[in-house]
């Protein structure tokens, strides 16, 4: 993986100044993962570049790691594309420009010279309009190129791989400051622990401009792997930069704030809950309906986080939606909150244009409690008529059920399921959704995977599909 950082001040060469690293001459550096190597293809009168070249050892990676050796821990995309080893390297091989320290010419940290950063693969699987909404709020001008991953034959699919040239008149520290944080964002994937000092370095790394970001709710949640306690913390320490008082953080988050919060043992529904919202800010949704919201616990994570600006529930009982107005808590939500939940009356089975234009649908263990003739009803108003850019289905993995001594074979976990799917058979559904609808989709277990008492591996209690339209 390569970042190239380029200059024309007057003189070019005060970059390798600020680096640390002189022109003339090739560095290497000892990573945990493997080499690091600064070079300066150009240095002179008119221009200056110097280059971070990563060399990752995938055999490197897996040495070391207990369990069954697979081989996609050795062919993998990660010697290749920017990742988080690439941010460890810039505060590791230019820690001192990234902290803003040049003893030899203290004055030049804080003048803005005209910088140039390019990355010729970084991964963003919500496509190029989640690297300009990261990137341009900074004062970049941002050029990308889609990296086509079509295979001859097979249906074209949404670019994931992108060259990107930021340009803008910053200091070093600040553009060294925006890649160490954003790079990993956008992989939306870290190859290390996330503890708690993680916060400490996003907040060290995003002073002064992170707490103005208009997506700093995201940068945070995937900076911090999705870890709650972690994120919220973040979150509110950025809300108090930005000059928001802790009375009005409070009232404006549903949840009481002595409930404590704990990350252990998570139940299936908070796991199903937690995916669900990983797999939304991945695509970078922003309009998002919950088809069949019930009592509105899947609700209630959502409007905690700001980027989701509309969170629409819709369900068939009067009764649930009840339950899910005193949840959320709308008769006490300040104003700007409670403008962004709108909870309807209606059924799956007949279109509403009420939710027209979301971005995402959601069915959070929905199909299920329908008779499996009435499917091709809900199929028709969600992926045909509704058609958002996303639409995410959890379900019950009937094989699952052996591991529950409560239950008899053949019988379902909830009176009023209609059905439950084994593995194999939701695959098959959801591969004739997208061939009848546009779509692809991406399969996932939800919960730790079970094996009986006979050897049998029976996969995880909860199945979802990623249905991603497309284009």
């Amino acid at each position: 993986m390569l970042l190239s950082i380029s200059t024309t001040h007057d003189p070019p060469t005060d970059l390798g100044y600020l680096l640390h690293k002189h022109p003339d001459r090739v560095q290497s550096f000892e990573l945990a993962f493997g080499k690091a190597h600064v070079f300066y293809p150009d240095s002179d009168s008119q221009r200056c570049t110097a280059c971070l070249m990563l060399d990752v050892d995938p055999i490197g990676l897996v040495r070391g790691k207990k369990g069954e050796r697979t081989l996609d821990q050795y062919v993998n995309d990660r010697p290749y594309v920017a990742s988080s080893m690439l941010a460890v390297a810039i505060a590791q091989v230019y820690g001192t420009a990234l902290a803003g320290n040049c003893k030899d010419r203290p004055a030049l940290v804080t003048t803005p010279i005209p910088l140039e950063a390019r990355i010729p693969s970084l991964p963003c699987a919500s496509g190029e309009e989640l690297l300009r909404r990261l990137f341009e709020p900074l004062g970049y001008r941002v050029s990308v190129t889609a990296h086509a991953s079509n295979v001859p034959g097979e249906p074209s699919v949404q670019p994931t791989l992108f060259g990107i040239e930021l340009a803008a008149t910053k200091t070093l520290s600040d553009l060294l400051s925006h890649l160490y944080v954003l790079i990993p964002v956008l992989d939306n994937e870290k190859h290390y622990y996330v503890g708690d000092d993680e916060v400490a370095k996003l907040m060290r790394h995003g002073e002064g401009w992170l707490a103005q970001h208009p997506e700093r709710e995201l940068i945070a949640h995937r900076y911090l792997k999705y870890r709650r306690t972690l994120a919220d913390d973040a979150i509110k320490q950025l809300r108090e930069q930005d000059g928001e008082s802790p009375r009005v953080i409070d009232e404006d988050s549903p949840e009481d704030p002595r409930e404590a919060a704990t990350e252990n043992k998570l139940s299936l529904h908070q796991q199903r809950h937690n995916t669900i919202l990983s797999v939304l800010q991945t695509h970078g949704a922003r309009k998002v309906v919950d088809l069949g919201c019930g009592e509105g616990r899947l609700m209630r994570e959502l409007v905690k986080h700001r980027n989701f600006e509309k969170i629409i529930g819709l369900d068939v009982s009067h009764r649930s939606l009840e339950i899910a107005a005193d949840r959320l808590r709308l008769d006490r939500l300040p104003p700007r909150m409670r403008e962004r939940i709108e909870l309807l009356h209606g059924s799956l089975m007949y279109r509403d244009q009420r939710v027209d234009g979301v971005d995402a649908g959601v069915l959070c263990e929905v199909i299920e409690h329908m008779d499996e003739p009435r499917l091709e009803a809900l199929e028709k108003v969600v992926f045909a008529a509704l058609k958002p850019e996303l639409v995410i289905v959890t379900t019950p993995n009937s094989e699952y059920n052996a591991m529950w001594d409560s239950l008899t074979a053949g019988s379902m976990r909830h009176k009023d399921h209609r059905f439950e799917w084994t593995r194999e058979q939701f695959q098959i559904w959801a591969k004739s959704i997208c061939a009848r609808f546009g779509y692809t989709y991406e399969f996932q277990q939800i919960g730790e995977s079970g094996t009986t008492s006979d050897g049998r591996e029976v996969g995880s209690p909860t199945q979802m599909g990623v249905f991603v339209r497309a284009s």
